[in-house]
């Protein structure tokens, strides 16, 4: 027999930190004792005590998150919704003006590049999903970097060759990136989707909006799927999730090591202002180190070293690739211990400040792995980080690159314009491909060389660079975030 509904009177009852109960989906959940423990703080807790807390549960969780963590006699039971009072929201005036903006926006077709749909993108999205989306480490020195970088490589074009006919397959990849509901509600299924669509592998993050099962459900029978893996501190945990993936179909296993702690992003760090429970006007202290990003991550295991590649080899069969990697003499380390591949990635210029971009350690990597003759196995070297156009993938090929992720600029695509947008954004890159392998006069993928390029400044990171007009009207600087982001008004 059914157990009767929970009365919504009797949930609103407990709504303090000493009692705390909230509603997710229709049940109800007590977070009592796991409340202090949080990694988003109290404060948000607080703030849905007692209420539904759905609509601020959904875009940073994916589906079954509580039923997996929380002690099952912590699960209350359903709720009678029917007789719960929905909170009428009060409509601000930037809900007002980001919903003109979304209304006015340019039809899809007027978007000739990646930095279009990221304009597009920084105008109709909610300022805590760009905060989280845009935001570097730190001063976001890497962040800029990573884009500065590339400009600093010139072609260096061949004449009278064929290339009447080019033929090549996008050698990109959509790379992992978190939270896709803040951006739009079908999260990360919008680039499983633009992935088959376009032909290019997708990688699953481990702290994406949607499930696992949801996200590889959403592919087609013959797509290519990677998974991205924050290692948890449970092995367990860890390895149910490596197994289930690969029982799922997918491909490869690209395990983050640049997040021991996940970086100090102010942007992100500030909204957590915006969403604080009524403590904090009793004088309760917030906890500033907390945004988006450290809200979903505490389990992410700092003890993380060399010694867990064995075990990783023998959980599975998926060729494993170290994504994060930073500097040449990790990379050796890499292959040494039989690894597929790795990719050298800052992690978006979102951890450490000052680290270097991923294009500029590639030439050295490639050089020091050839010396040790340690690319006979098949061994890959992926980058990402920064790119924006067609042309900095060719730079990253000519340099020794298998492969170049792209991260971002997919996550504006679909906040703009859904699905659609992604495929869009993907059709761009192509078509800027087409074009450069004849302006550079390569047919093939193969003929992309590294005498095609000139890497001499390169690593005179103190300037000089051309100025990027289009990504600095993009850029977000950090003055002025607490009222409202950036310095400047928004689109």
């Amino acid at each position: 027999m059914a157990s009767e509904a929970l009365d919504p009177k009797e949930v609103l009852k407990h709504d303090n930190k000493n009692d705390l109960w909230v509603i997710v989906h229709g049940q109800a959940y007590d977070l009592t004792d796991f409340a202090p423990e949080h990694p988003g703080g109290l404060n948000i807790l607080l703030k849905y005590a007692g209420k539904d807390a759905t609509e601020a549960y959904d875009p940073i969780h994916p589906p079954g998150t509580l039923e997996q963590y929380l002690p099952k006699e912590k699960h209350l039971g359903a709720v009678d919704m029917s007789s719960v009072v929905k909170e009428e929201k009060v409509e601000t005036e930037e809900d007002k003006a980001l919903k003109e903006r979304i209304k006015n926006k340019p039809p899809l077709s007027e978007c000739l590049s990646l930095y279009d749909l990221e304009a597009v993108a920084k105008s109709v999205l909610p300022t805590g999903a760009w905060a989280y989306y845009s935001s570097g480490a730190d001063d976001e020195v890497t962040m800029r970097e990573n884009r500065g970088a590339y400009q600093r490589i010139w072609f260096r074009p061949r004449v009278l060759r064929d290339v009447t006919n080019v033929d090549f397959r996008l050698p990109i990849y959509i790379t992992a990136t978190a939270l896709g509901k803040l951006g739009h509600p079908d999260g990360e299924k919008n680039l499983t989707w633009a992935a088959h669509e376009q032909g290019v592998i997708q990688m699953i993050p481990t702290l994406a909006s949607c499930s696992f099962d949801e996200i590889v459900d959403a592919a087609k029978p013959d797509q290519v799927q990677f998974l991205q893996l924050y290692v948890n501190k449970d092995k367990a945990i860890t390895e149910k999730i490596v197994k289930k993936a690969e029982l799922r179909g997918v491909k490869g296993l690209f395990i983050t090591v640049d997040a021991p702690q996940l970086g100090r992003r102010e942007k992100d760090m500030r909204q957590k202002f915006a969403d604080v429970g009524s403590e904090v006007q009793k004088g309760d202290q917030v906890d500033k180190s907390q945004g988006a990003a450290r809200a979903i991550s505490s389990f992410i295991d700092p003890g993380l070293n060399w010694d867990d590649i064995p075990w990783f080899k023998s959980i599975t069969k998926m060729p494993i690739v170290l994504k994060g990697v930073q500097c040449w003499e990790d990379a050796v380390l890499a292959a040494e211990a039989g690894l597929a591949g790795v990719v050298l990635s800052n992690h978006g210029g979102r951890q450490l400040d000052f680290a270097r971009s991923g294009i500029e350690i590639l030439a050295e990597t490639m050089r020091e792995l050839r010396k040790r003759d340690l690319l006979k196995n098949g061994f890959e070297v992926y980058i990402d980080g920064g790119v924006r156009r067609a042309g900095d993938v060719m730079k990253a090929l000519a340099l020794g690159a298998k492969a170049v992720g792209v991260g971002r600029p997919f996550l504006y695509a679909y906040s703009a314009y859904g699905k659609d947008g992604v495929s869009h954004a993907l059709q761009i890159l192509k078509d800027e491909f087409e074009m450069n392998m004849r302006l550079i006069g390569a047919p093939t993928l193969a003929d992309i060389t590294p005498d095609m390029v000139d890497t001499t400044g390169l690593s005179a990171r103190a300037g000089g660079e051309p100025n990027d007009y289009l990504f600095r009207q993009n850029y977000e600087p950090l003055s002025g975030v607490g009222k409202g982001l950036g310095g400047k008004p928004r689109l």
